[in-house]
């Protein structure tokens, strides 16, 4: 069949519109069909209510050929969705003996009784391909009705990730009835904005076709994902490297890493090949820099330690920040942050010292606004200090702050 020229996501469960889970199933589902060629239209949340499923599935059937839902397969009373998709598809639900046997045995691993209410896990809609929960126990279905797909998965993260990869996935690619292989990879940038990158990049963008291209911007940072398809696997990714240097030479010096990298992980591998050791001073990032660090393995090698100096006092008897300069031109400068780094390397001994000294938010201070910020660096005898000026809230500056400071020492690295 033609699949999925319009798909839609339908996420159930009261706990999703009272706030207390984020729903993150539809954001993966989202992800995972955007590289197997199917563009999802809708994302739609309901409660644990048959008559508003109804409605919903009534909605999503006048403009989706492929409706997708996550949740409501449980044992509980509350758990309707597939006995409201049956009712609505005029279809019966009948006992799938592998997923009962699979239920059967859990209960006899864990020792403990099987509820009559169980069994109801193991019923699926009549004619269904079945999805197998291997990591769970209810398992999720394909029904073909009317020209259109409905796809019925658990609503816990941890049995719809492997249950749509490994069971899901394989399925629609089958029934897409195609031999191309689809493949991805994201290109992440930083010190660029996304409104500036996409203008970069703007007939590009505009010209796509294979491979695709999808600017996404997070938590200061941009991100392309670029997604070629083609029958030949070796000319998907010939068609990725073209597309991909074309894009880096306009935009390649805020290019830092691909796929699932963080700033800080290339700055740690970084570090490790060049043989370069960091110390950090921080005041208003409040040792987030070290943290990060911190929590990747091999810290060890590379981090020689860091100082939280949110006091002058810390500035002045730790780090040896001048008082004359504290009194001359306050912590919050260009001057406080350059004797901070110098500072911290001669404290520790490391190849290079950071540091970083602002204003958070969301008051200001010393005469400064929320989000000026002095990120300084020491290294080779050599120091310099960058100014910034950040927006958003206390943790927003504070993470934007700690990002810079890592891509400013990876900046310095490459040189060397």
């Amino acid at each position: 069949m033609e699949l999925g020229k319009k798909a839609e996501i339908i996420a159930v469960g009261s706990e999703l519109l009272l706030g207390q889970i984020a729903n993150t199933n539809a954001q993966f589902i989202s992800k995972e069909l955007a590289e197997i060629g199917i563009n999802v239209f809708y994302h739609t949340a309901v409660g644990d209510n048959p008559e508003r499923l109804k409605q919903v599935i009534r909605i999503a059937e006048e403009r989706s050929d492929f409706i997708i839902f996550s949740g409501g397969l449980g044992p509980t009373k509350d758990d309707l969705t597939k006995e409201t998709i049956a009712n609505v598809l005029g279809r019966p639900l009948v006992l799938d003996d592998e997923a009962f046997q699979s239920i059967e045995d859990y209960f006899k691993k864990t020792k403990r009784t099987m509820s009559p209410n169980n069994r109801k896990q193991a019923l699926v809609i009549e004619g269904s391909d079945v999805l197998a929960n291997k990591f769970g126990m209810a398992p999720g279905m394909l029904t073909e009705h009317e020209a259109r797909l409905y796809m019925l998965l658990p609503g816990p993260p941890s049995e719809l990730h492997p249950m749509f990869e490994n069971e899901a996935k394989p399925l629609l690619l089958e029934k897409l009835g195609s031999n191309e292989k689809i493949v991805s990879t994201v290109l992440r940038f930083f010190g660029i904005g996304e409104s500036q990158l996409e203008a970069d990049l703007e007939d590009i963008i505009d010209a796509q076709t294979n491979p695709t291209i999808a600017p996404l911007a997070a938590d200061g940072e941009v991100t392309l994902r670029l997604t070629a398809k083609h029958a030949d696997e070796s000319e998907t990714e010939r068609l990725l490297k073209e597309t991909e240097a074309v894009i880096l030479d306009r935009v390649g010096e805020f290019f830092y890493g691909y796929d699932d990298t963080s700033l800080v992980k290339e700055l740690s591998k970084a570090c490790k090949e060049k043989g370069m050791t960091l110390s950090s001073a921080e005041s208003f990032t409040g040792g987030l820099f070290a943290e990060w660090l911190t929590d990747l393995s091999g810290a060890s090698q590379l981090f020689a330690g860091g100082v939280v100096c949110y006091s002058n006092e810390m500035k002045q008897h730790t780090l040896g920040v001048k008082p004359d300069t504290l009194q001359q031109f306050g912590a919050v400068s260009k001057e406080c942050a350059g004797e901070l780094a110098s500072g911290i390397q001669r404290l520790t001994g490391s190849d290079i010292g950071i540091s970083f000294t602002g204003v958070a938010g969301p008051e200001g201070q010393e005469g400064h606004a929320p989000g000026h910020v002095f990120i300084g660096i020491f290294a080779d005898g050599k120091e310099e200090v960058h100014e910034f000026n950040f927006a958003g809230s206390r943790t927003g500056v504070r993470k934007r702050a700690a990002k810079y400071g890592c891509h400013l020492i990876l900046k310095l690295l490459e040189q060397k």
